[in-house]
């Protein structure tokens, strides 16, 4: 099992590649979409790389959840991310910081769940599985 440090540099590498960004830029904090420019074409092609680069598996939607906040949903009321929205994230998204987005829980901030460090958390709980 690589260390967190070795999953880091792996994680930020693919980013680099994925992205276009400079290795600066890949922080922890940083989020895919606001800091890093990455569109949702984007999300495929780094789950691929992640595949390739950790050699395991990622289900579509596991690492990056799709239609959250579709209006049919029932989690999402008047642009906010409803008590039940806010639960299927932590459920579906234990690697993601769901308790920041509960302070502004406007539909836009969902995308900032997805910040390096997320990314970084879930490929250490799939290589420990």
């Amino acid at each position: 099992m690589p260390s967190n440090e070795e999953i880091y540099e792996k994680v930020q590498e693919t980013l680099i590649d994925a992205l276009g960004v400079d290795d600066d830029e890949v922080t922890p904090e940083a989020t895919l979409v606001g800091d890093l420019g990455a569109e949702s074409i984007d999300f495929l092609d780094i789950v691929f790389r992640l595949e390739k680069a950790f050699d395991i598996k990622i289900p579509r939607g596991e690492l990056f959840p799709e239609n959250l906040a579709a209006a049919d949903s029932g989690f999402v009321q008047d642009g906010k991310v409803t008590e039940a929205g806010l639960n299927e994230l932590r459920a579906k998204m234990p690697h993601a910081d769901v308790d920041q987005l509960a302070e502004d829980p406007k539909v836009e901030n969902i995308q900032n769940l997805f910040t390096v460090q997320m990314i970084c958390n879930f490929i250490e709980r799939k290589l420990s599985a």
